[in-house]
């Protein structure tokens, strides 16, 4: 057994934390009973994910943790023949198949899996914690799924800087989460584009109320409508869009409330604690400071990049985003960009629909805020028309009810 030590000052031990209505802190937090190391730490809420991280970041363990949803059989199988006891809801353990040497310290997360089956990305509480200037006294919304990158990027923050509250939301509350954050005060929230769209659908009056400071959007493409629709409802908030992965870790921030990051951001000189962006082709590469484990050199992230003057935009995964119709190439996330620019649309998801004769077509499903009245699908086509050359038009669109949200807070965009 290594011999274990407290990586991380816990300077916000004393900080608020308000899980399941309770407000406690996180030296109060409920204590789970002892873990052990290497352990994946399945959990069902919110409080019981903290005390999690708490342990950890005080014994100095090994620890990987997530939501029993994202978990299978065959990958608590797997976690057991790679050396970890697996801690289930409730406090159940399956004893580890492969008895091994603990990392002392490694924070393990999964991916979220967009690129398929997730897989296990190591850090260490100080890899995660990327914020480290003093910050403004804060309470954080956490609404993201234990375990996940953003998730840790919250907590790290609260744990470590004095005056960073939390106030925890449980997967059932997220409906009804601005009239929760508005109850305790929040000043500050992260949360994915999906997330954003989806509190302005359901009811911008009751987000309206929430005295918003600071709002992060990270985790998916950031269009330039919903930044503008936030600036919109809190004009004297500051406005950050985030590109942070489990790989790279929090590689690129940008304030201006514009969308994408600028151009001259791009083969910066060499500085060993900034995140270098470089474009190979189409996909961003990133060396990045805040790398995961064995994460060496260059990464290739995978995401497509397009240019707009002097701005470079995200729009979407290599493998899906770009759509050949009978020879002519269109990007899926401009398309969709155009789409959701219409006043009326409130979330599209646009791809690839086999057609006759060119192979492939332009697809999209839309959902609509009636704020113009109904919308058909020709008022769309229109819109697009004018916007678009003819190829990259949707030529089928499909009308949903609501906007649909993983538990990752995304949607498959």
């Amino acid at each position: 057994m290594s011999t274990r030590r407290r990586t991380t000052a816990l300077i916000g031990d004393d900080n608020t934390v308000v899980v399941a209505g309770k407000s406690l802190t996180w030296r109060t937090l409920h204590k789970l009973p002892q873990l052990p190391s290497p352990a994946a730490v399945l959990v069902d809420n919110g409080a019981d994910a903290l005390a999690a991280l708490r342990h950890h970041a005080v014994h100095g363990t090994e620890l990987l943790v997530a939501t029993s949803s994202r978990v299978d059989e065959h990958m608590r199988e797997e976690l057991g023949e790679s050396g970890f006891a697996v801690v289930l809801p409730g406090g159940d353990v399956t004893p580890a198949r492969l008895k091994r040497v603990e990392e002392s310290g490694r924070a393990w997360l999964l991916t979220s899996g967009s690129t398929g089956r997730p897989k296990r990305i190591g850090h260490t509480l100080e890899t995660l914690t990327t914020v480290t200037a003093d910050q403004p006294p804060r309470t954080w919304l956490l609404p993201y799924s234990p375990g996940t990158y953003a998730w840790w990027q919250v907590v790290t923050l609260s744990l470590t800087q004095a005056d960073q509250g939390l106030v925890a939301i449980e997967p059932h509350e997220l409906d009804d989460w601005p009239t929760i954050a508005a109850e305790h005060g929040v000043t500050a929230a992260s949360g994915t584009p999906t997330f954003w769209r989806q509190a302005i659908y359901r009811d911008a009056d009751a987000l309206a109320s929430v005295p918003l400071e600071q709002i992060t959007l990270g985790g998916e493409p950031v269009d330039q409508p919903i930044l503008d629709q936030l600036r919109d409802l809190f004009p004297k908030a500051r406005i950050s869009w985030i590109y942070a992965s489990s790989e790279v870790g929090a590689s690129i921030v940008v304030h201006d409330g514009k969308a994408g990051f600028p151009r001259a951001w791009l083969d910066r000189k060499p500085d060993p604690d900034r995140p270098m962006l470089s474009v190979d082709g189409d996909e961003l590469v990133i060396r990045s400071p805040h790398h995961g484990a064995g994460m060496v050199g260059a990464v290739h992230t995978g995401d497509r990049v397009e240019y707009d003057a002097d701005r470079v935009l995200i729009t979407g995964r290599l493998d899906t985003d770009e759509i050949n119709v009978g020879g002519s190439k269109v990007s899926a996330g401009v398309v969709r960009n155009v789409l959701m620019g219409h006043p009326g649309v409130s979330w599209a998801r646009v791809f690839a629909r086999k057609a006759p004769l060119v192979g492939r077509m332009v697809a999209a499903e839309v959902v609509t805020n009636n704020s113009l009245g109904p919308i058909t699908d020709a008022d769309l086509v229109q819109w697009c028309s004018s916007r678009l050359p003819d190829y990259g038009v949707p030529r089928r669109i499909k009308f949903l009810d609501a906007i649909p949200q993983k538990e990752t807070l995304k949607s498959d965009v």
